[in-house]
């Protein structure tokens, strides 16, 4: 009967410790982690005419990430550091005693024009110059004004037709 009462005990004492959960350890900064592109070509054209689909994670230790008034989601085009795209990530709430989140986010990137070394206008064909090549560097910024860090996709090709 004693064995018995201590197997129980033990085994409430256990069910409550796997319970108790640790909140996550997160900078107040977000950090945020490149994870894929649908395709590594685009067609050079018009807004909507062709897209990928970029992936990446993300991190927060204070939870504050979202803004229903401000855009928050920076894509830079690195042939000439030029903000190519912004995103707004909608309010995320602020919830519980531990306000760290994390998640993934996924953004649909409409293709751009190719630029040349030489006189040739950006967006016009060109046999001259078949493809161009760019990465997109993307940081994020929570509402209190922190910046994450910076990644770069892989490589992607726009196809100068």
């Amino acid at each position: 009967m004693k064995r018995d009462f201590v197997i129980i005990a033990l085994f409430l004492l256990s069910l409550y410790l796997m319970s108790c959960t640790q909140p996550p350890d997160f900078p107040d900064e977000p950090v945020i982690e490149f994870m894929s592109i649908s395709k590594n070509e685009m067609i050079q054209g018009s807004f909507t005419e062709d897209s990928i689909i970029v992936a990446f994670s993300f991190t927060d230790g204070d939870g504050d990430l979202g803004d229903d008034d401000s855009i928050n989601v920076f894509l830079t085009d690195s042939r000439d550091d030029f903000i190519a795209n912004q995103y707004r990530i909608p309010f995320i709430p602020e919830e519980g005693a531990a306000n760290g989140i994390s998640g993934e986010i996924f953004l649909t990137v409409f293709t751009t024009c190719c630029t040349f070394p030489d006189a040739t206008l950006p967006c016009t064909p060109s046999t001259a110059h078949p493809r161009d090549s760019l990465r997109y560097l993307i940081q994020i910024r929570d509402r209190a004004g922190n910046w994450s860090n910076e990644i770069s996709t892989d490589l992607i090709y726009i196809l100068c037709q």
